[in-house]
């Protein structure tokens, strides 16, 4: 796992690896979270933030029994703790829909990736995916396509299913300046527009536009 919390120590092997602190961690699933809710399209997984999000809330359950009852303190971590859990299911919750509601799209991208390129999706949401898939292949058979004349009786899922729609416009903040982005290409009726993004500055653009930035993390949703 490359990003381990500041409490967990080194690895024997002296590896150089990310330490992130609680606080950082957290503000790193929130940052995903808010990518993903507000993307048109399937971001790049975040399984290692998810994995260090799980162990943070069980080591948070494990001091919270240790906290006496009564105290104030109590309340305020189990409002933490909640507030986590509700972030951390909102996130997954985004994913599974996108996948269900373009998994052939999906699927085509994951698979067709090069060696070496980020996966899109977890071990789990590629299985989850894969049985999506067959599931409604077999409901497709059972119910309409048995009764169809034999010329008819297959069906392409990618043409079938809509595609993300990547020109839907997006609020975004930008967290490192960006110089001569293009807004919008050259065409026979417009001049190629392109604009400098200020650290800090917040915009409504396409995502067609800014998604190579969110996958970067020079910019992120709001």
């Amino acid at each position: 796992m490359s990003a381990a919390l500041s409490d967990e120590g080194s690895d024997q092997n002296d590896s150089q690896e990310d330490v992130m602190t609680p606080v950082e961690l957290i503000a790193k699933l929130e940052e995903a979270w808010l990518n993903e809710k507000f993307s048109p399209d399937l971001l790049e997984n975040k399984s290692e933030v998810v994995e260090c999000v799980m162990e943070q809330l069980t080591h948070m359950e494990a001091n919270l029994q240790r906290v006496r009852k009564g105290d104030m303190k109590a309340s305020l971590h189990r409002m933490e703790i909640d507030r986590i859990r509700f972030v951390l299911s909102s996130y997954l919750r985004s994913r599974l829909q996108k996948i269900e509601k373009f998994f052939p799209h999906v699927l085509e991208k994951e698979e067709s990736r090069a060696d070496g390129d980020p996966s899109y999706l977890s071990p789990e949401e590629y299985a989850f995916a894969r049985e999506y898939l067959a599931n409604t292949e077999t409901y497709l058979k059972a119910v309409a396509l048995r009764h169809m004349p034999p010329n008819l009786q297959t069906v392409a899922l990618v043409k079938a299913v809509p595609e993300p729609c990547l020109d839907s416009f997006v609020f975004l903040r930008v967290k490192e300046r960006q110089d001569n982005v293009m807004v919008e290409p050259e065409t026979d009726d417009q001049r190629e527009y392109v604009v400098d993004l200020e650290e800090g500055s917040q915009h409504l653009m396409r995502y067609r536009t800014i998604a190579p930035l969110v996958s970067t993390g020079a910019v992120h949703l709001i």
